[in-house]
């Protein structure tokens, strides 16, 4: 009966191996595929704003100045 334990156990350390060979690269290329696509600057900066990094609460002040800024200048210019 010992084999028939140790072969059982081997067959089944042989599809974990196998099956996570084969399920880690699929997973991988999708990572891969998001991660090509560049990010614009304003994406950027809401993510260091969103942060705890130093200096991400002036990166946040910046972006509500400037989207302010830009919403002044929109309703300044008249509709032909």
């Amino acid at each position: 009966m010992p084999s028939i334990k140790r072969s059982v156990r081997g067959f089944i350390s042989i599809l974990v191996v196998f099956s996570s060979a084969t399920l880690l690269p699929a997973c991988s290329k999708k990572s891969d595929e998001a991660s090509k696509q560049p990010l614009t600057q304003a994406q950027r900066d809401s993510a260091i704003a969103a942060s705890r990094l130093p200096g991400a609460g002036v990166v946040g002040k910046a972006l509500e100045v400037a989207d302010s800024a830009e919403s002044r200048a929109n309703e300044s210019i008249p509709e032909p």
